[in-house]
């Protein structure tokens, strides 16, 4: 073990080996930058456990994953440290992370854990996606629907860098517990994957550049309007950002769904299914956290702002960028909508707002004609 320490113009270097002292020698000041950068290192170490009382080899463990078996470090959430200061004073336990619990312990919120497993097992990057087919492919839709296709694109983009705006500046500043945080860490990492997406999507099939602009700001301005918002409690903004997740992406999920039952663009709807798959998950994971709310928002003003959130979804696929241009049936994309919403409020614990019956749309096409170009909500959804 080595200590080092600065006097004047020579560094004093200290030699300790089985027990024995060995000579001293002085060094020069002008040929001592390796050692003072191992000095700094050494005297990190001391700060965590003092030279003086390390004299047995043994006390001191250079690995803390020595002994630790693959299980372990696989099913077993990283330790805290005990200074970590409280983001609140409330006594909502998710809000608090108790300084005993060690990296030996086994997670206390065994479902969340289970989430965030969930989540890395779907791991997945860019480069699994082959897009050498779509810029053939890309000259076979009519221009309405090419235009469809790279605005929902340019909205996605924009919406997936705002939710992680929402995941770095609010919920995990908030949020205390480990297993929640591992969770919004990988989903942080993930909507950077989805962001790589949509950029190299965006630039296989969008040339002018005026055609990348994000046109459709309402939804964006809502989501934003949540992250600014220091009224609005951790409960409203989950809610907030299910709806986000769950809502807005629903129905601009189904539209490129439909894409592949006409065999086109194999890279996007192969992307989109990756993509969907993992919103769905942390739309889920959002109404896992609500549960765990010791206060929640009021059963009125979630529905509030499940209402608000499909009014804008609506307004956005129906008029600013209607799917009747993918030859879609507007009115039933209006209801699926509803249907998706209906969903997250059953998630949430409360009941339906609209009242569409799943039934009903298993039934039935989001399309303008049963004969061509159907779109049903099956087991892709």
């Amino acid at each position: 073990y080595i200590s080092g320490s600065t006097k004047t113009s020579q560094h004093l270097l200290i030699i300790y080996l089985k027990n024995e002292t060995f000579s001293v020698h002085p060094i020069p000041a002008a040929r001592s930058r390796p050692l003072t950068l191992l000095c700094r290192a050494t005297t990190m170490l001391s700060v965590r456990v003092p030279l003086l009382h390390i004299m047995d080899p043994q006390q001191l463990q250079l690995s803390p994953l020595k002994g630790l078996s693959l299980v372990d470090k696989v099913n077993r959430p990283p330790a805290l440290s005990g200074t970590r200061v409280l983001a609140s004073k409330t006594a909502w336990r998710i809000f608090q992370e108790p300084a005993s619990r060690k990296l030996k312990q086994l997670p206390p919120y065994h479902d969340i854990w289970q989430m965030y497993k969930k989540a890395e097992a779907s791991f997945w990057t860019t480069e699994e996606v082959d897009l050498s087919k779509d810029i053939r492919h890309w000259e076979s839709p009519k221009p309405e629907e090419r235009y469809f296709i790279s605005h929902v694109l340019v909205f996605f983009a924009a919406s997936d860098g705002i939710v992680n705006e929402n995941l770095v500046e609010r919920f995990s500043q908030i949020v205390q517990i480990t297993e929640a945080r591992c969770f919004y860490g990988f989903q942080i990492a993930m909507e950077n994957i989805h962001s790589e997406m949509y950029s190299l999507l965006i630039d296989t099939y969008i040339k002018d550049p005026k055609e990348k602009e994000f046109l459709f700001n309402k939804a964006a301005d809502w989501a934003l309007c949540w992250i600014g918002d220091k009224e609005a409690t951790y409960g409203e903004r989950v809610v907030a950002f299910a709806a986000v997740e769950g809502i807005f992406f629903s129905g601009s999920f189904a539209s490129i769904f439909w894409l592949k039952k006409r065999g086109l663009m194999p890279g996007l709807t192969f992307s989109n299914e990756l993509i969907s798959r993992d919103e769905g998950l942390h739309c889920d994971f959002a109404c896992l956290m609500f549960k765990h709310l010791v206060h929640k928002p009021s059963e009125e003003k979630v529905r509030e702002i499940i209402i608000n959130a499909v009014q804008i979804e609506q307004e956005f696929l129906t008029e600013a960028l209607p799917v009747k241009l993918i030859g879609m049936n507007c009115t039933l994309m209006k209801q699926y909508i509803e249907f998706v919403a209906d969903r997250l409020m059953l998630e949430l614990g409360f009941s339906k707002v609209f009242g569409r019956r799943v039934g009903e749309y298993q039934r039935m096409g989001v399309v303008s004609s049963p004969k061509e170009n159907s779109f049903t909500l099956n087991a892709d959804f």
